[in-house]
């Protein structure tokens, strides 16, 4: 347990605030490859997740043209909007609106970034009402680079006037996240092992703790 406490939590989405039953962000991108004409395995899709989407279709593809990218991408977009909108199935992570609530009541801010897009990311957090838990939150179309590059965490501390990544804490269930928060130089860098990697599959990357779920969060600094 930490006596420290970070100025700052920054969430993962799908697998980690998210309820990510039925892999529907996998599935749904490997849906979209597959309209275009593309077979992937799950492992390949699992060794892209975190990353920003066009981006981890360009690296499925291997080969093609940025309109086949963008096609692709559109079909996933309207895709994921539709199920995070409609499906019965779209809940938030047991306890995670607890954890921000926990964490905000002790000062910490607690925002979310992830490797959707913005108009994605709106529909989740309209659905889940999670609107007025959050201090913020950042889409990987609205920086420069996505993960596993730092620029959505360091976008976030400079809206929050942040000026040290030490007292910042990244938390997320993919290598992706794990590499984002080491790039910024994160105080504290935290996988979630009940996401789409295990805690086998996490401990390899960098990272300064592994957790089985969220709500182990607050404990981690003694609140």
């Amino acid at each position: 347990m930490s006596k420290q406490k970070p100025e700052l939590v920054i969430f993962d989405m799908a697998g980690t605030t998210v309820h990510d039953a039925g892999n529907p962000v996998h599935r749904c991108l490997r849906d979209a490859l597959a309209s275009a004409g593309v077979a992937v395995t799950h492992e390949q899709v699992n060794a892209v997740m975190g990353y920003p989407k066009p981006d981890a279709i360009r690296q499925l593809l291997i080969s093609g043209s940025e309109s086949r990218v963008q096609e692709i991408h559109a079909y996933f977009v309207e895709r994921m909007i539709a199920h995070y909108k409609t499906n019965p199935s779209v809940r938030e992570i047991e306890g995670a609106s607890l954890v921000f609530v926990t964490l905000r009541s002790a000062g910490i801010k607690v925002a979310l970034d992830t490797g959707f897009s913005r108009d994605i990311a709106d529909v989740i957090i309209e659905r889940l009402g999670w609107r007025l838990l959050l201090d913020g939150s950042v889409t990987s179309d609205e920086v420069p680079r996505g993960r596993p590059h730092p620029d959505m965490v360091l976008a976030l501390m400079a809206r929050f006037g942040i000026a040290s990544a030490a007292s910042v804490a990244k938390v997320g269930d993919t290598p992706s996240d794990l590499f984002e928060g080491t790039a910024a130089n994160c105080g504290w860098v935290i996988g979630v092992c009940e996401g789409s990697h295990t805690e086998a599959e996490l401990a390899p990357h960098p990272h300064t703790h592994l957790l089985s779920n969220i709500t182990k969060l607050p404990a981690l600094w003694g609140i």
